[in-house]
């Protein structure tokens, strides 16, 4: 008898333990629930974000580098970039020489004026045994001022016709400060036009400007489009990822544009965070 009570009671205080047992794993289940419906929340939320679907990653561009500007997209006449430098003149000492020298000297966005500089030694590197000849800094920053002046007197030589080798206003890609007339020695003092594009620093330039972050802004066959004569001494900087895509595509910076806008659109539309491509977003001018 006393035996048979003993395990009656041994029983009675194990129960509460198994009841415990019992209620930690529905416990457990319960929570387990919870995360699986949270993880799953999340995966949706994830796989619902649109991904950016364009050749260039956002953090491969600079805002800033890749503005276009020209008769439809114009500068404000009071934008001075901030960071304008003065390139270094001597190229002994890792600049490059100028062909004019202003009252305020010439002046480049710093990242430009390092990456000309790094061209102009790569280019003086290969000269020994290509018989290069020197590259000259002609044109570098220009204000809006300086532009408009220049615009107006072209204007007047031409009997008020826009031949298309001086920008008006506000539509010049010197004003952004990242765009820079580059020639050889034998046309330094010459009149610029299209058939410096035979001279082969220039077609070293076409061919290897990219590798620097360099452009031919206004290349031969894209004259329709930039509504500017073939200028090859024309060299803009955007960066050396945006420069690739640009001339191993055989595009000019209005084609470029283009694509990158709809691209933005396309993302839009999808869904996608408009903070992060906020800042590339260009329109047309109102006229």
């Amino acid at each position: 008898m006393k035996r048979i009570c003993c395990l009656l009671l041994a029983l009675a205080l194990l129960l509460p333990v198994f009841a415990f047992a019992e209620l930690d794993e529905e416990e457990e289940l319960i929570i387990e629930e919870v995360y699986e419906d949270e993880e799953t929340e999340e995966s949706i939320q994830t796989s619902s974000a649109p991904e950016w679907d364009f050749p260039v990653a956002l953090e491969d561009m600079d805002p800033e580098y890749i503005v276009l500007a020209n008769k439809h997209y114009l500068l404000d006449k009071k934008y001075v970039p901030k960071d304008l430098v003065k390139v270094p003149s001597k190229p002994d000492k890792g600049g490059i020489s100028w062909a004019v020298k202003p009252k305020d000297g010439q002046k480049l966005r710093k990242v430009c004026s390092d990456a000309l500089c790094e061209m102009n030694a790569a280019i003086r590197e290969a000269a020994e045994e290509n018989g290069y000849r020197k590259l000259y800094l002609k044109s570098a920053y220009r204000s809006y001022s300086t532009q408009k002046t220049m615009y107006n007197n072209r204007l007047k030589k031409n009997h008020g016709k826009d031949d298309g080798w001086v920008s008006k206003p506000g539509a010049s890609d010197h004003q952004t400060g990242l765009g820079c007339d580059v020639v050889p020695s034998n046309w330094k003092d010459k009149a610029m036009n299209d058939k410096m594009m035979k001279e082969p620093e220039c077609q070293w330039m076409a061919d290897h400007c990219q590798e620097f972050g360099f452009i031919i802004r206004y290349p031969a066959d894209k004259q329709e489009i930039t509504e500017i004569n073939t200028e090859p001494w024309h060299l803009r900087y955007v960066g050396i990822p945006v420069a690739t895509y640009i001339m191993e595509n055989g595009l000019c910076l209005e084609e470029f544009t283009e694509q990158l806008q709809q691209a933005i659109q396309d993302y839009l539309e999808a869904g996608g965070d408009r903070a992060k491509v906020e800042k590339f977003i260009q329109t047309p001018t109102e006229e």
